[in-house]
């Protein structure tokens, strides 16, 4: 019976984890290039129960009784990297990637495209968010004030807010200059970049900390820029509250059963063991 508490306590907090994190997409249904997170919930090791006192009689052999479960817990969350739909704003400092063509992977998964960024202590970063502005400087940065790096490594100073982007990320200021070129990394395996918070991703690899490949000229990669446009949040509301009520449903399910083996213990202290 005291099993019965472990198996339902684990699966109450798989469940709060699942609630918090499709919570979170919800949170962030309005966010520029947010991408989904998914969950994977997996069970620990099996037990295999054999009978206690079957050793006790001379030539018998323990008897397994059957298998117990032992709970679950939440193995892993991992983002979605599928494409968003775009959405015009004629904001000409907010720029979206469409991805195309894209090469198959290792894990026989799509690759994916980001905007390359450096964050405050100047390392670099990788985002889908192109909601940007230009700062006093007249560099072009993100709404944090992260600077967008250009293909150069380099922060992109674009003057004002009047410039244009090509379909290839080539800027020019309200000179007719050519002011830069957006930076855009390919990751082959994009459940190799973590999330920072604000959008951002970081690569982690087993060697450390790396930079991702521009995608300029990479085989197989297609791309345009969209200048004025967003990539809306790839979260499907209807099917993400859908996955909400069902993980609110087990939770209480779990919870009954254990306010069920809870009763059971009571009475077994309470009433099994009384004197009448």
């Amino acid at each position: 019976m005291l099993r019965g508490f472990y198996g339902a306590a684990s699966g109450m907090l798989a469940q709060q984890r699942q609630t918090q994190m499709l919570s979170e997409n919800l949170s962030n249904l309005n966010t520029p290039g947010f991408k989904a997170d998914q969950g994977s919930n997996r069970t620990f090791p099996e037990m295999l129960v054999q009978a206690q006192n079957a050793e006790n009689f001379p030539g018998s052999r323990p008897a397994p009784i059957g298998e117990l479960a032992t709970g679950v817990y939440m193995q892993e969350r991992t983002p979605d990297f599928s494409q968003g739909n775009l959405r015009e704003t004629g904001n000409t400092a907010d720029a979206a990637i469409w991805q195309q063509e894209m090469p198959e992977g290792e894990d026989g998964e799509q690759g994916s495209l980001f905007f390359r960024v450096s964050n405050a202590d100047g390392e670099e970063r990788y985002t889908r968010n192109g909601n940007w502005t230009v700062d006093g400087e007249g560099f072009l940065t993100t709404s944090q004030g992260n600077y967008v790096l250009g293909q150069d490594d380099e922060p992109i100073q674009v003057g004002n807010e009047n410039f244009s982007i090509d379909k290839n990320g080539v800027i020019t200021d309200d000179a007719g200059a050519e002011a830069g070129q957006l930076g855009v990394a390919y990751a082959d395996n994009a459940n190799n970049l973590v999330k920072e918070g604000n959008g951002l991703f970081r690569l982690e690899t087993e060697d450390g900390a790396e930079a991702l490949p521009t995608a300029i000229g990479a085989d197989g990669v297609g791309y345009t820029i969209n200048q004025g446009s967003l990539e809306r949040s790839n979260v499907d509301p209807g099917e993400t509250m859908t996955e909400l009520m069902n993980s609110y449903r087990i939770f209480e399910s779990n919870q009954r059963m254990l306010r069920t083996y809870d009763q059971s213990m009571q009475r077994a202290a309470n009433e099994i063991g009384s004197l009448r």
